[in-house]
């Protein structure tokens, strides 16, 4: 199986680290290589632009990709399946025109034009709600073209709204919420192996913002301790040949264990220890 992985830019290292987590280990990755193998000798990777991998997914480049929603729907192959939001890479497409200018809704832009480096989801968007507006399909410095007089408004990618805001633009309507996702083409998804990628990677996102508690409690005190931390399902609770106290283990949210841990020393729990999280499959 070969997935398909951003070859370079702000997606590519937060991607090669999740797989690495995922215990797809990369063997030599080298720099401009077009491919590299993993410790599992079925499963290799094809470094690729973020805009060119819902195409080699759906040509059967690549089985599996890493990139944005946005190039998804962009790229509008119509076969692709997202099978998991792997929480980075977080922007959105906006539509902004400019401050105190005639464009104040996405409706008067009707007999208009709209710039953007994204036709085919601008085009949706308009059709959507019913507006005919020229696209002129522009390869960079999108939020000058309503400045020369090329476009009345455009659709481009913010994150803080930064740079719209230096170039005087203001965001009118968001068209479309984006982030990394794991996508596969219709006809692989049931295949074990693309399961087995998903799980591995979804099992290492599950564990984020985790902790795991082990402690010592009295067993007079365990329902009490109970109540402080019911964990996944509850607390698993073990014995302790010779003694009247129990083992207790829990996974509790990491913005938690600060007053957890107080909560539990106060039931007298003793030797808490609190751990890191690699994986957790559900």
């Amino acid at each position: 199986m070969r997935i398909a992985v951003p070859n370079k830019g702000r997606l590519h290292d937060p991607s090669v680290d999740l797989l690495e987590r995922a215990g797809l280990h990369v063997v030599d990755g080298a720099d401009r290589k077009l491919y590299a193998d993993t410790v599992d000798p079925e499963v290799t990777i094809l470094y690729a632009r973020a805009a060119d991998i819902p195409e080699y997914v759906s040509d059967g480049a690549a089985d599996v990709g890493i990139t944005g929603l946005d190039q998804v729907r962009e790229a509008d192959t119509g076969d692709l399946v997202d099978l998991l939001d792997l929480e980075f890479g977080a922007c959105r497409l906006v539509l902004a025109a400019p401050e105190d200018g005639a464009v104040e809704s996405v409706n008067d832009l009707d007999g208009g034009t709209v710039a953007t480096e994204f036709p085919n989801v601008t085009r949706a968007y308009l059709d959507d709600r019913g507006v005919d507006a020229d696209i002129a399909e522009v390869s960079g410095a999108t939020e000058l073209t309503p400045h020369v007089d090329i476009a009345d408004a455009i659709v481009d990618i913010t994150s803080t709204g930064t740079t719209l805001r230096m170039n005087r633009l203001a965001v009118i309507d968001d068209v479309l919420e984006s982030s990394v996702r794991l996508f596969a083409r219709e006809d692989v998804v049931d295949d074990p192996k693309v399961e087995q990628v998903r799980t591995a990677l979804s099992s290492v996102k599950t564990a984020e913002g985790k902790r795991y508690l082990m402690m010592n409690v009295p067993e007079e005190k365990i329902e009490a301790v109970k109540d402080v931390i019911p964990g996944m399902g509850g607390p698993t609770v073990m014995d302790i040949a010779g003694e009247e106290m129990v083992a207790v283990h829990a996974v509790v949210d990491e913005q938690s264990v600060f007053e957890t841990i107080t909560d539990l020393k106060a039931e007298g729990a003793t030797d808490v220890l609190v751990t890191e999280i690699e994986r957790l499959v559900e």
